[in-house]
């Protein structure tokens, strides 16, 4: 079993791979951490290698990008033993089935805040995932 630590390049993003980490100390298990990349995001990438090079981006050098900002996040915590995984397509989807795929014992998240009403308008990784996902979350309060 593994912990998975889900992030993104937010600040607090360290925050959830140390929780992970002790976790992971505790129950004697893996950290991985995992960085999903949106389809718009790899659109946009895309569109960039093509208008600089006049060639498209193979899909593992973007699954690459996305592990190199999950190692980034992994080399501002003290989890230096955390294994980097980079994932494309729906964040929350993407984390939900990373967890279960490689039966996790806990995920770990950070929300932010934001009111009903922006939940509603632009929705909520974090609260899809949580209300989806068959592995407890672990959810990191955020400052």
């Amino acid at each position: 079993m593994v912990i998975v630590a889900a992030v993104d390049r937010s600040e607090r993003a360290p925050k959830i791979v140390e929780e992970a980490h002790k976790l992971g100390e505790a129950f004697d298990e893996s950290v991985e951490v995992i960085h999903v990349l949106t389809r718009s995001k790899f659109v946009d990438l895309e569109r960039t290698s093509v208008n600089d090079t006049g060639s498209s981006i193979p899909t593992n050098d973007i699954l690459e990008i996305a592990e190199d900002l999950a190692q980034e996040v992994i080399d501002q915590s003290s989890a230096d033993d955390a294994t980097p995984v980079g994932l494309l397509g729906d964040p929350a989807d993407e984390v939900v089935n990373y967890a279960e795929d490689n039966d996790a014992s806990y995920l770990v998240i950070a929300g932010r805040k934001r009111s009903p009403v922006g939940k509603a308008l632009f929705g909520s990784v974090v609260q899809s995932v949580m209300l989806n996902s068959d592995v407890p979350v672990v959810s990191v309060r955020s400052e």
